[in-house]
């Protein structure tokens, strides 16, 4: 009995440290960001859509920062290459993606990008955005 609860016990944290695992990928370019945070952060909106106006509410960017995120996705996505006929008949294959990039000028020094099965909503830009936050801001 008690091998079974150890067991159980192991794979209950197996399972849920899985489930944390969002299936981005991230690259830290500068890797001093793992041990030194951004005090700030500016944006300029690309468009006036809902994605830029939902990231203007989720931090205060300051224009005079020197690290610039850059929002980037894509919908619709088809891939017609033969090689992933098993990967899109046997799973939910990618048709968008969401990318956050921070730059410093023209360097991209932290990346976060994540493929999605539908279309960037204003959740995946939250959740993006809060896995950068913990990654790389006070």
């Amino acid at each position: 009995m008690h091998l079974s609860k150890s067991v159980l016990s192991v794979f209950s944290i197996a399972l849920l440290l899985s489930a944390c695992d969002d299936g981005a990928y991230v690259n830290y370019y500068d890797k001093s960001l793992k041990n030194h945070k951004l005090e700030c952060l500016s944006y300029i909106p690309s468009s006036n859509n809902a994605l830029d106006k939902k990231l203007l509410t989720l931090y205060k960017f300051d224009k005079n920062c020197k690290y610039t995120l850059v929002l980037s996705y894509k919908t619709g996505i088809v891939c017609h290459s033969p090689y992933n006929v098993p990967s899109k008949v046997n799973s939910n294959f990618p048709s968008a993606f969401i990318e956050l990039d921070v730059k410093k000028g023209f360097k991209t020094v932290y990346s976060y990008y994540k493929d999605l099965t539908s279309k960037p909503d204003t959740g995946d830009l939250e959740n993006a955005f809060e896995r950068l936050r913990e990654d790389i801001l006070k």
